[in-house]
């Protein structure tokens, strides 16, 4: 569907074939993270999950966020269609599910939740609580990194200090769950795997996430610079 929308906006104002690009690749890292040999493995082997947790909760929704879906959306609408999508990204519940607390805290309270408690076990003998806790994953991956960076049309803006400050203690409560997994693994994981499960949480989540301060930065930067244009009076 993105790609077709991609192909009908180029007739009027081509649409960058970069962002089409993000798209899939990230829609294939997405797939990868739940089907597949990857995902069969991470059945049983922690090592394999947190792999394809990075890819499904981090990157895939970082790379789609900067496919900037919404805007090629409203260009593909209809007028009366992109008005009525306006108005719901306007609306209540968006305001509450893209402020960047709440984000937050549905994203990396959602991983507490996960690797603290029983649920990890639990959701590997219940088909349908494994699909629950997957597309949860996914969503509030992709809800935080929208709350974070503006690619798209916000029509709920807060101010870069306030977004940062945010990250940074999101950042905080990801790390910290990285060690008490190292140190405490979920039931039934072997400590030579939550170990390194625990290695690659850290450091995997810190490399996407410094792709997302690099971007915070740099929209940052643009936004503050002084304008060098000299004017004629």
């Amino acid at each position: 569907m993105y790609i077709l929308a991609a192909v009908r906006s180029s007739r009027n104002n081509r649409w960058p074939l970069y962002r089409t690009v993000l798209w899939s690749v990230g829609v294939l890292f997405a797939v990868i993270a739940v089907a597949g040999p990857l995902a069969n493995l991470a059945h049983t082997d922690f090592i394999a999950h947190m792999l394809s947790h990075l890819l499904l909760g981090m990157l895939a929704p970082l790379l789609m966020v900067l496919a900037a879906p919404m805007t090629l959306l409203l260009k593909t609408l209809s007028i009366p269609l992109a008005r009525r999508l306006t108005r719901m990204l306007r609306s209540w519940p968006s305001r509450i599910l893209t402020h960047p607390i709440i984000a937050s805290l549905l994203n990396i309270g959602g991983l507490w939740l996960l690797y603290t408690t029983n649920l990890y076990s639990l959701m590997h003998e219940n088909t349908l609580l494994y699909l629950i806790v997957h597309f949860h994953i996914f969503v509030v991956g992709y809800l935080f990194t929208v709350s974070i960076i503006y690619i798209d049309p916000m029509p709920h803006r807060f101010s870069f200090l306030y977004r940062s400050i945010v990250l940074i203690i999101s950042l905080a409560g990801h790390g910290v769950l990285s060690k008490i997994i190292f140190a405490h693994p979920p039931t039934g994981v072997p400590w030579e795997q939550a170990k390194l499960g625990g290695m690659l949480m850290y450091y995997g989540g810190d490399a996407v996430d410094m792709m997302i301060i690099f971007i915070l930065c740099l929209h940052w930067f643009r936004a503050t610079r002084p304008r060098t244009g000299l004017t004629m009076s």
